[in-house]
């Protein structure tokens, strides 16, 4: 930031407003302080960085930047690639130079999803993002959390016994009981603590499954009789629908 004010300063521009996402992906056009500074538009004349892939990594969103900047009348300047956007040539080469920033991020998530297929094919740590309830990444792989387990065993253990997902998640909600994000539980939830190979000691990547070193919840026969039970009311339900359908369309026939 504080090599833009002095490029700024340089310039003989003064400041209308500082925006930092830090931590923020560039691909993600949602981000706060990027939507703050896109409101809060009247306030400059001219959107500064210090390089283009500091304010998009998609050329389609860029692109979009773009069109919104000229319909509001504003410019853009990046400082180290030093383009105008009041030249045609200048668009050109912000649009080629953007391309290749999204290239290299693509490259870099291809790079990245072939080391995370690699290691889940060696059976070497957890893969995923976010802590899956029940659980905590530490430098140790995963910490249980009993409370949250006793959870997914009384899930387990409720569609065994004939619950259904909705069912389920109206007991957990009753009893005050959240999700690890705080939220309220919904059939989708459920479904997904049901359907997860974590429970029952394996982890799963890309249509690989190896064993964990964690203990797991349930047992493997149990998580598998699980599945099958999903799979069997799911196409019960879409019988009684396809029913409900026929007769429907039977009656209106008949009228």
């Amino acid at each position: 930031m504080k090599r833009l004010n002095s490029y700024c300063k340089a310039r003989g521009w003064s400041v209308g407003g500082e925006y930092v996402d830090s931590g923020a992906s560039g691909r993600d056009v949602r981000r706060q302080a990027y939507q703050r500074m896109m409101e809060e538009r009247e306030k400059w004349d001219v959107l500064v960085v210090l390089k283009m892939d500091r304010i998009h990594r998609n050329s389609k969103n860029f692109t979009a930047m773009m069109d919104d900047l000229k319909d509001w009348g504003k410019e853009f300047n990046s400082t180290q690639e030093a383009f105008d956007t009041t030249t045609a040539i200048g668009r050109f080469v912000m649009d080629i130079i953007q391309r290749i920033a999204q290239l290299e991020s693509e490259q870099i998530g291809e790079r990245v999803k072939i080391g995370m297929t690699q290691k889940a094919a060696e059976g070497k740590g957890y893969l995923g993002f976010g802590d899956p309830y029940g659980y905590e990444f530490d430098s140790d792989g995963l910490t249980p959390i009993e409370s949250e387990l006793d959870v997914v065993r009384e899930t387990y253990d409720l569609y065994v016994s004939g619950h259904s997902l909705q069912q389920i998640a109206d007991m957990l909600n009753s009893r005050g009981i959240r999700t690890k994000k705080g939220r309220t539980w919904m059939r989708e939830t459920v479904s997904h603590i049901l359907s997860n190979p974590l429970y029952c000691g394996l982890i799963k990547w890309d249509n690989i499954v190896k064993k964990a070193m964690h203990t797991p919840v349930v047992s493997i026969d149990t998580f598998r009789s699980v599945q099958t039970m999903m799979k069997h009311r799911t196409r019960n339900v879409e019988m009684r629908s396809n029913l409900r359908t026929l007769c429907v369309e039977g009656v209106e026939a008949i009228g």
